[in-house]
């Protein structure tokens, strides 16, 4: 492409109008030349201007590309025909001598707005510009191409319609599997238009087609688009489903039929044959393709058949299979609580079980107040936390999800807080050989439970303590036991502590919190410490100053004293109640709350005696030893009225075991020596009101552990002594055959008799002085006899009463030679005596035992007369023996 351009100057005293004096440059393309401007200059001497009109060919509205195009100018009111045309698009212009300006094989791009202009070649004339004229140019279509139906049945009729846009004149030609084989029409194939109709379709008909529109006179083929796929099948066959396979009373039945994928079907129902059409009520209705039965019933059981039709197309299906349909009663869900335990606790597992007869490919469904909270193919819901709630179960048909049982009974789960065990000692106070029995049990319940017993220890970091870490604690059974008893025998100080014990049962084991510590006491003085009273008794006025101290016997450190009062144990003294002083605690001015069990504990766990303290705001107490007493001792008890000057000598009435027992009116009582049967709750009363109770022991007293060791070595001497006095005898008549004096002394030979007098042991158990107990032993003519003469059991010293009772003995025997010399004995006994001399001591303060010991001098003496002995009494010759009490010596 080139392009020539002249520029004429303009005159500068004219003015520049384009219409007088143009300028322009050419333009040219190839074949077409376009001015691109002009610019007129002057003005024309002629003002009658003839006027071009522009026309464009075809006429069309609708050019496409690639067709010729043609633009006509004609002037008119001209009065020369030698014209030269100027032809502008849009700014852009062209001058051609030809009144034709043709465009071959049009394109998009000629698209705009056009105009034209003449001028006269000689003349310089020229004529008004024409009126634009818009050529619109267009590309070539592409024909669309529907099928209906889609897809066709064997012997329906199918319709093909092309379309190449609005405008018309368009004819079409159709092709098959490619676009060189045209279709052969025949009578099944016709053409109509812009349709191509294939009637009683088969299956040869199938395949790939297209279709062509063309405009013949003016050579114009639009384009060919992708190509339609026809397909022929044979009729469908509905296909019928049913839901729930299986129903139940009351259930919903639901059928489905279908036919393919194809849409626009109507379905007939059948029941029981082929003929016999559904007749539709209340509870039998149609929807689409579904068939409701609700609130099946048995009348509604029976085969089911469909089948779909297309009215418009006049169209049926092959009708379906029949599918059978079963009501039945629904079964029943029992549901079950495992472990089935009454109460349920906060943290504890169970099991609910969901038991369906019946119950094969189906779910199983838990409820809790009416919410799904869990679903399984497995009958059992574990709650490893479980919650309150009332709790129901069903199942559930596994292939659809249709209910498949009737909803369960109902449990309810009412899940109480964590229990605390409760713990009871009986006795709580300790007595020697007693059976101590721990019981424990859980408050809320009383099912399933294992039972731990522990013994409490000073609170160490890594052991199991306490919730408030008052206390660790030590197991005394490893695994538990099955009884909610336990016993500790023999009950003895080792014993003295504190317990505690927890429940646990289910799996995994569900722990109840640890028991309130229980306390088994002992009012026996301990070998490490003790714990003082000061005053020492047991019941205590109010608003009186009371003083405790824990007094060390040995190199013990740590002691604390502590007091347990309404099922609680307090801390030490000093932290909230007392004031300690070293080791004395101080209660100033008691209040009731001081009442309880006090003890001195040590950091070892060990335990000293306790006391139980009584603080009474009424008018009477009664004042009783706080320590155990000892059987045979003294006890007094005083009624002691709070404003005795008021009243000095009240009249007293003293209470055992809630039964009267004495009065007084001196206000005490005094037992002189108490015995186990002494033992018991006491009270008194007065018309000024009533003491409270309080507990008096009784301490037996025991054998200590030496007595039967020394006992035995008494009655071995003893045995010794009476061998020796046999042989004597022998060695007497061997030398004196027929008449000595051994004879007259023991023969002739009699059994041995002992008389024991049974009292004495009754005796000396209640206190009292036994009477004198004496042996007496029969030997012929002559007599031997024993005196026994009992110790001093008046004597009350202070630490024969502290260390009780012991028959605990011992003997010293002395044999003297009989003169040899001497051959007889006299037959008075004061002259040839034999006799023992027994002298008995008592416990003294230091020593654990009374001691008793026997001094036996064995004397004889020969007659100076060897003449034969005269006949005397049994009494004249004797020998005898004297028990006389002695001191012991001191340990």
């Amino acid at each position: 492409m080139y392009a020539k351009i002249q520029l004429k100057k303009l005159d500068k005293k004219k003015k520049t109008d384009p219409k007088e004096k143009p300028v322009y440059s050419e333009v040219k393309t190839g074949k077409t030349t376009v001015l691109s401007t002009h610019i007129y200059s002057g003005h024309s001497e002629d003002d009658g201007k003839a006027k071009a009109v522009l026309t464009i060919y075809p006429t069309s509205s609708q050019i496409f590309s690639g067709e010729s195009v043609t633009l006509r100018c004609n002037i008119q009111r001209g009065e020369v025909t030698d014209w030269e045309y100027t032809w502008r698009k849009d700014v852009v212009d062209t001058i051609n001598r030809n009144h034709e300006y043709e465009l071959t094989e049009v394109k998009i791009s000629d698209k705009g707005g056009y105009r034209c202009l003449g001028k006269h070649i000689d003349q310089k004339k020229h004529s008004e510009w024409s009126d634009a004229v818009r050529l619109t140019v267009t590309a070539l279509p592409e024909t669309t191409l529907t099928v209906n139906p889609d897809p066709a049945y064997n012997g329906e009729t199918v319709t093909l319609t092309c379309s190449v846009g609005s405008d018309s004149g368009w004819s079409f030609t159709w092709y098959k599997d490619n676009t060189k084989k045209v279709v052969t029409l025949s009578g099944r194939h016709t053409t109509t238009g812009a349709t191509f109709t294939i009637s009683r379709a088969a299956e040869s008909d199938q395949g790939l087609y297209w279709c062509q529109g063309e405009i013949q006179s003016r050579s114009i083929s639009s384009i060919i688009r992708d190509p339609v796929t026809i397909t022929v099948k044979a009729l469908p066959k509905a296909t019928l489903t049913i839901t729930p396979n299986h129903a139940y009373n009351g259930e919903t039945v639901t059928m489905t039929c279908s036919v393919g994928s194809g849409s626009g079907w109507r379905y007939t129902w059948y029941k029981d044959n082929t003929k016999k059409v559904v007749t539709l009520a209340s509870r039998l209705t149609t929807t689409g393709a579904t068939f409701t039965i609700s609130r099946a019933a048995e009348s509604d059981q029976g085969l089911y058949w469909c089948q779909g039709e297309i009215q418009s197309r006049s169209l049926s299906s092959i009708i379906s299979d029949p599918v059978t349909i079963t009501v039945k009663e629904r079964p029943v869900a029992v549901l079950t609580l495992q472990p089935n335990w009454p109460q349920i606790f906060s943290g504890e597992t169970v099991t609910l079980r969901c038991d369906i007869q019946g119950g094969e490919e189906i779910e199983y469904v838990f409820y809790n107040s009416g919410k799904s909270v869990y679903m399984n193919t497995e009958p059992e819901y574990r709650i490893s936390t479980a919650k309150n709630g009332l709790y129901t179960c069903k199942g559930l048909q596994k292939t659809n999800g249709l209910k498949h049982s009737q909803t369960s009974n109902a449990i309810q789960l009412t899940v109480l807080d964590k229990p605390q065990a409760l713990l009871s000692v009986s006795p709580q106070w300790l007595n020697p050989g007693d059976s101590i029995t721990l019981s424990c049990g859980v408050k809320e319940s009383s099912t399933g439970w294992r039972f731990f017993w522990y013994r409490t220890v000073p609170y160490t970091a890594g052991l199991l303590s306490l919730s408030d870490r008052s206390y660790s604690v030590e197991p005394l059974s490893g695994n538990g036991t099955s009884e909610d008893s336990y016993t500790l025998i023999p009950a003895g100080p080792s014993h003295t502590g504190g317990y505690v014990c927890r429940a646990g049962r289910g799996d995994p084991v569900y722990d109840t919190l640890y028991s309130e510590p229980q306390f088994l006491w002992s009012g026996e003085p301990k070998p490490s410490v003790s714990l003082k009273i000061r005053p020492n008794i047991t019941q205590h006025f109010t608003s009186t100053s009371l003083s405790l101290s824990c007094e060390e016997k040995r190199n013990s450190t740590g002691w604390r004293l502590k007091r347990y009062r309404e099922k609680a144990v307090e801390s030490e003294c000093g932290s909230n109640w007392g004031s300690i002083a070293g080791s004395t605690c101080t209660i100033r001015s008691t209040y009731t709350g001081d009442s309880g069990v006090y003890w001195c504990e040590s950091g070892s766990g060990e335990y000293s005696n306790a006391v139980n303290i009584t603080v009474d705001v009424g008018p009477l107490i009664l004042e009783s030893p706080a320590y155990p007493i000892t059987e045979r001792e003294s006890m007094t008890l005083s009624c002691t009225y709070r404003y005795q000057e008021t009243n000095p000598n009240p009249k007293v009435y003293f209470y055992k075991d809630g039964v009267l027992i004495r009065n007084e009116t001196t206000g005490e009582m005094t037992i002189p020596a108490v015995s186990k049967s002494d033992e018991g709750f006491y009270k008194c009363k007065s018309n000024e009101g009533e003491s409270p109770e309080s507990w008096v022991t009784v301490r037996g007293v025991t054998p200590g552990p030496s007595t039967s060791v020394l006992v035995g070595v008494v009655v071995g001497l003893v045995v010794a002594g009476v061998l020796l006095a046999i042989l004597l005898v022998l060695l007497c008549r061997y030398k004196n055959a027929g008449g000595s004096c051994c004879n007259r002394i023991f023969w002739p030979p009699q059994p041995q008799r002992t008389k024991l007098d049974p009292q004495q042991d009754q005796g000396s158990t209640q206190g009292q002085a036994p009477d004198a107990g004496y042996t007496r032993l029969q030997h012929g003519g002559a007599n031997i006899y024993d005196t026994m003469t009992p110790s001093d059991s008046n004597d009350n010293d202070a630490g024969a009463a502290t260390a009780g009772r012991s028959d605990v003995m011992y003997a010293q025997i002395q044999l003297k030679e009989l003169d040899k010399k001497k051959k007889k004995m006299t037959s008075d006994p004061k002259e040839n005596p034999v006799y023992s001399e027994v002298k008995t001591g008592k416990t003294t303060a230091t020593g654990p035992v009374d001691v008793t010991y026997a001094e036996v001098d064995l004397k004889q003496k020969a007659k100076a007369k060897k003449k034969k002995e005269t006949s005397t009494p049994p009494e004249a010759d004797s020998v005898y023996s004297q028990l006389k009490p002695v001191t012991a010596p001191g340990t």
